[in-house]
């Protein structure tokens, strides 16, 4: 019988680390798999924690060129040499010693869970330590040193799979993944992202829609600053679920960036754990929907360490794990206390943000009616004229 998740954790991953001021912290990968720990999520049988070894270069270089796996190497070795060359030693990505290794054992995370998944070996994957989707082929960008998510689609591509889906809903669009198999029309790319005229990298945009192998491949949301609860919601579901379920992929591979909370330090967009759950119990369910669960799920972006990033990533954990937690658990004592002790703040009380005498999240459903005087509702239509076409989906109605 396969296990229900494994899910990639050693303690050795904080090993990726930008130094003491950058905001990809790597705390926030400790404090989630203690908070994991400490609802037990690790405990269960049908639940196997997987602590990769270091790839071979060949893996890497299924997606990356090998000059650039020599710069990273380079760089690892001689951090203080680094010059912004194939973007390592800038502000974003400072070199750091052992940086090709860490990156490297965080790319083999991914794909083993691919594997998994696609083996049968394990119902879902799970990598909060991945979901790294801005670096490209040559180079290194926005805190991404090698594209874990790229190698491990790659994998399942190389070992059978001839429709891979993936969702992002990390708050910056997934450039270096939708670059990467932009003219491949075995993969799906959907981002959904706070618009490039407010956000890093610039890019996604509704009209970019894959190359000429590919048209409809690639999916843009491009959403304006601000966005909250239920219009993100109901963007999530007038556009992602629909395509993936009429594009019937084999393997719906998705990336979990916490960015988009209210409180991120990086990005403008307004949402709750609550709704960032919701998200990803509406992912899950439609692997079981399209994919007979074949699921990986993994972590990305997200620089609110305490608050937002180890809640939102063990509730995604949970939801893998096939044993969800309440958005009204109390944060177990002995992790506030550890939060305390190491940090010097307090940590949340409760798993969830919003009151929960208010109920869920109620989103509006796309066939209720477009509303052209809401800039959210302007841009998942801008979404929907450019793809649905692709797949033969109503523009008003699915």
């Amino acid at each position: 019988m396969p296990t229900q998740a494994r899910v990639i954790w050693d303690p050795s991953f904080t090993a990726y680390n930008f130094g003491p001021t950058h905001p990809m912290a790597p705390v926030r990968l400790d404090l989630t798999a203690r908070l994991c720990e400490a609802f037990g999520l690790f405990s269960h049988t049908d639940v196997e924690l997987v602590n990769p070894p270091q790839p071979d270069d060949a893996l890497l270089a299924t997606v990356h060129d090998p000059g650039y796996i020599d710069a990273v190497k380079a760089a690892s070795k001689d951090p203080a040499g680094a010059d912004g060359s194939h973007g390592i030693g800038t502000e974003d990505d400072p070199a750091f010693p052992g940086m090709h290794e860490a990156s490297a054992r965080i790319a083999e995370g991914t794909r083993q869970v691919c594997e998994d998944v696609w083996t049968g070996r394990s119902s879902h994957g799970v990598n909060f330590c991945g979901g790294l989707h801005h670096a490209m082929p040559g180079s290194a960008s926005g805190f991404c040193i090698y594209n874990d998510i790229a190698i491990g689609i790659q994998w399942l591509l190389d070992h059978g799979a001839q429709r891979v889906a993936y969702v992002d809903i990390d708050v910056h669009h997934g450039d270096g993944v939708e670059r990467i198999f932009w003219d491949d029309p075995r993969v799906l790319t959907i981002s959904l992202h706070e618009s490039g005229r407010a956000l890093f990298p610039g890019t996604g945009w509704p009209g970019d829609t894959g190359g000429p192998n590919a048209p409809g491949s690639a999916v843009n949301v491009a959403l304006p600053p601000g966005t909250g609860d239920s219009a993100w919601l109901r963007a999530l579901h007038a556009t992602a679920l629909p395509i993936v379920r009429a594009f019937k992929p084999e393997v719906l591979v998705t990336q979990h960036g916490c960015d988009t909370h209210a409180q991120d330090p990086l990005a403008h967009m307004a949402l709750s754990v609550d709704a960032q759950r919701t998200a990803a119990d509406a992912l899950h369910r439609l692997a079981h929907d399209v994919c007979e669960g074949r699921w990986v799920a993994l972590g990305g972006g997200g620089y609110e360490l305490v608050d937002v990033v180890p809640r939102t990533w063990t509730h995604l954990t949970g939801i893998a794990t096939h044993r969800p937690i309440p958005l009204t658990a109390p944060v177990p004592d002995g992790w506030l206390e550890h939060v305390l002790m190491e940090l010097g703040r307090q940590g949340p009380r409760r798993m969830g943000d919003l009151d929960p005498s208010q109920g869920p999240i109620w989103h509006q459903p796309w066939d209720m009616g477009y509303n052209p005087h809401s800039e959210v509702d302007r841009a998942i239509m801008a979404t929907r004229q450019a793809v649905f076409e692709h797949f033969g989906l109503d523009l008003w109605f699915d």
